[in-house]
Order: C-alpha cells, then sequence, then structure tokens
C-alpha cells in the first residue's frame, strides 16, 4: 500500500509498505492491505511501517491518519 507522512513543513516519508503500525489515542493499532476506511487521531508514540527494505520508524507527537483504497496518509504534528 501507498502511505505517506507528512508534517507541516515538510514530507517525512512517501513510499510502500507492506503494513504499518500506529500509536492510536486509545491504543496501538495495525494495517494491512485493503484495510477498511479509516480516520482516526493519533497520539505521541512511533510510526512503524514493513518496507521490502525493512522496518522504518517515525517518531510523532500525534496527528491524524487516513486510510482508504490502500493509502495510507498520516498528517503528523
Amino acid at each position: 500500500m501507498k502511505v505517506e507522512i507528512i508534517s507541516p513543513d515538510k514530507l517525512i516519508f512517501e513510499g510502500e509498505a507492506e503494513s504499518l503500525q500506529l500509536p492510536g489515542k486509545d491504543g496501538s493499532f495495525g494495517v494491512l492491505n485493503d484495510h477498511a476506511p479509516i480516520i482516526s487521531s493519533l497520539a505521541e508514540g512511533s510510526v512503524k511501517l514493513n518496507t521490502n527494505e525493512g522496518v522504518k520508524s517515525f517518531d510523532i507527537s500525534g496527528g491524524v491518519v487516513e486510510v482508504l483504497h490502500n493509502k495510507v496518509i498520516v498528517l503528523a504534528d
């Protein structure tokens, strides 16, 4: 699936991932291909991506995620 992690001042990551783990306000949750559409608020923590190149991790202080049609957009604080 396509993943974009965007902060107010720059694009942090753009690429493909097999899965990702997100720090939700009510606990951590994962996203896989063909995940149901969702919009969720995010807490402080790490966004972990499983890519063909290995695991990548990005620390965020909160934000919002949208999952729709195998595209994930993380708007990070």
